[in-house]
């Protein structure tokens, strides 16, 4: 499917965020999906995961979380500086950040108001589960490994509880993914979350991919793994198509 590209502006309560629209040429309405950046931000790899999912036919917004740093795009080999990047975000503007880009999404001629997904990666993992508790016109959601959904290691201002805190206020479909080798998000992790999940009796499947680590469906990154990426991309397609599609 044929598509257009174009960076936008969006205006939040602290000022523009930049954000890059991806839409098919075909008239008529789509479901509108959400890509939520990495921690290194809004890169290239983004944003060619934004114009793969429009390719399928949907309109895409990436929004850029870091505009309030200006928008830095950091080297997967500067993890450090995407840790600090990452560190300074607040939950609740982050919720804010995100119902601007929803808003935005729904007021497009070209989207169905009613069918919004919202897939992350990384960082973009844990504030597309967040967003998806938060707030209820989320209709679809597909976190690739979020960490820090289950538990947060400095409870303070920024993050004052884990996601997982508020799932009981999901209404959104999940598909999680996860890596079985990943270094940053244990197995405990991904049980507790499969565990409260099940206990509040949500729609959630949960995928474990066998020695993948953390970043798999990064082709730019050491950690890429290419049959865990592809299938991984195959379910997020089934997913959205059943559950935005009807």
């Amino acid at each position: 499917m044929e598509i257009t590209s174009a960076t936008v502006a969006l205006q939040t309560a602290d000022g523009t965020m930049p954000a890059l629209l991806a839409r098919p040429t075909d008239a008529g309405k789509f479901p509108g999906i959400l890509v939520v950046q990495e921690a290194f931000g809004l890169n290239a790899h983004i944003k060619e995961v934004a114009a793969r999912i429009a390719q399928q036919g949907n309109v895409v917004l990436a929004p850029d979380l870091y505009y309030r740093e200006k928008s830095p795009v950091v080297g997967y080999d500067n993890l450090p500086e995407a840790i600090r990047l990452m560190s300074g975000l607040w939950d609740d503007k982050v919720v804010q950040d995100m119902g601007v880009a929803i808003s935005y999404l729904q007021q497009q001629p070209s989207v169905h108001r009613d069918r919004i997904g919202v897939t992350g990666f990384c960082m973009g993992g844990r504030v597309t589960f967040l967003t998806a508790c938060m707030n209820p016109a989320v209709k679809a959601a597909v976190p690739f490994y979020g960490g820090g959904i289950g538990s947060v290691m400095q409870p303070g201002e920024r993050t004052p509880k884990a996601p997982l805190e508020y799932a009981a206020q999901l209404t959104a479909p999940l598909l999680l993914f996860f890596g079985g080798d990943d270094a940053f998000i244990p197995p405990e992790e991904v049980e507790k979350i499969r565990q409260r999940l099940a206990e509040l009796g949500k729609s959630a499947e949960i995928v474990v991919y066998p020695g993948a680590p953390h970043g798999f469906f990064c082709n730019e990154r050491d950690s890429y793994r290419a049959e865990a990426s592809a299938d991984a991309w195959e379910r997020m397609g089934k997913f959205f198509m059943q559950h935005l599609n009807g």
